[in-house]
């Protein structure tokens, strides 16, 4: 056993250190996307310091909890998350009022003391704890696995997906709507499902996906008065598609962008360097700040980055035992995965643009205390795992 074994060699220190580079790049990008004149004398890159000071602390809290505590945690911190939503919903919106609305959007609560959030933020992190425990106790409860079970369990995924779907479809944040969807997937794909079920399922979704897409082009007036879309999701459509056309509305954002990376060339024009002008572009486009600046080399160390912590987090959830754990690491592991290769995406029209910040290199507190949430999670499981488990490597 390795209850004897010393905290510090529990510990993930590679783990910690990925973070501490991404940390540094994302710093020195937010101190050089500021020097634009739109920012006026706010320093985000020193409020972003201060953001990763407290996102350290929340990490320490979260390993001190061991894997069984979140498992007793999970469905009330699914509630609160839920709650939240609920409370962003029915707030008074506006100027001066609790709820902040932004380019038509409903999302920020403005508290006293704490401060504005972002709700459908921290719901993330406590979906995937939701979704771990779940899929683990279906397990515990079923062992025979049938056809049925496995619709059974589908259906309870699918009523733990729509209560936060439906409250985030009203603020409305379709990137966010994404992640909660890419994460259910995830957890599908590894709870054992029959593929005899997951196939037909998956299938459909695909079908679903280009039929909306068709009809975004094609059927607008369907899907505005029949399916109750707005306007503004065909424009992001469009632009996507066809930025040229919408240069000083829609697709200026997306313009900007890939001629910013584009100039950037092989190694860039140095820290500073910035010629484009980019809105936000401390936020969603820090992207191609880092491709402007440092070039094609620059953004494929970046990339190169994400590759070794999405590869580090695969290798932890496959050393781990206990199924929960393997549920919240993979959960974790489609949220980061899936924000690096959208934001990405829609930096470079491969996706398009849905306000999806790149994992702990975009400017943000709400986003980045809940990514910090969610790799404390993961630095938890494995400070924890072998505490309570016994291995035959160790007797």
């Amino acid at each position: 056993m390795n209850l004897q074994k010393k905290q510090a060699d529990r510990f993930d220190w590679t783990l910690a250190f990925i973070l501490a580079l991404l940390a540094i790049v994302g710093i020195f990008a937010i101190a050089s996307a500021q020097t634009a004149e739109q920012y006026g004398p706010i320093n985000f890159a020193l409020l972003q310091v201060r953001w990763y000071v407290v996102g350290s602390v929340i990490i320490a809290a979260t390993i001190y909890l061991e894997p069984e505590q979140y498992k007793k945690l999970a469905w009330p911190l699914y509630g609160f998350g839920v709650l939240l939503l609920l409370f962003l919903m029915v707030a008074p919106g506006g100027d001066g009022q609790i709820a902040e609305i932004r380019m038509g959007a409903k999302r920020w609560l403005n508290l006293p003391i704490i401060g504005r959030i972002q709700p459908s933020e921290f719901i993330k992190t406590f979906f995937i704890l939701g979704m771990a425990q779940l899929v683990s106790k279906h397990q515990e409860v079923h062992l025979n696995k049938t056809m049925k079970t496995d619709f059974l369990l589908l259906g309870k995924i699918a009523a733990t997906l729509i209560v936060p779907l439906f409250f985030i479809a009203e603020q409305p944040d379709l990137g966010t709507s994404l992640v909660f969807i890419a994460i259910t997937v995830a957890i599908i794909l590894v709870a054992g499902i029959s593929w005899k079920i997951i196939l037909p399922l998956f299938a459909g979704g695909a079908a679903l996906g280009a039929s909306l897409l068709w009809m975004a082009v094609y059927a607008q007036d369907f899907m505005e008065n029949v399916l109750g879309f707005d306007r503004y999701q065909f424009r992001r459509v469009y632009s996507w598609l066809d930025p040229y056309s919408y240069p000083s509305d829609e697709g200026y954002n997306l313009i900007q962008a890939m001629t910013a990376i584009g100039s950037g060339e092989l190694s860039g024009k140095g820290f500073h360097g910035r010629e484009v002008y980019i809105p936000e572009n401390h936020t969603d486009f820090i992207f191609s700040v880092i491709g402007e600046e440092y070039g094609f080399i620059g953004t494929s160390i970046v990339i190169f980055l994400f590759f070794i912590l999405i590869f580090h987090l695969t290798k932890v959830a496959l050393e781990l035992k206990d199924p929960f754990s393997v549920y919240v690491c993979t959960g974790v592991i489609a949220l980061i995965a899936f924000h690096v290769f959208e934001n990405i995406g829609m930096n470079i029209q491969l996706l398009p643009i849905t306000g999806i910040p790149l994992p702990f290199i975009s400017y943000g507190g709400s986003s980045l205390f809940s990514n910090m949430l969610a790799i404390g999670l993961i630095f938890s499981m494995k400070f924890h795992h072998r505490t309570y488990m016994f291995d035959s490597e160790d007797e």
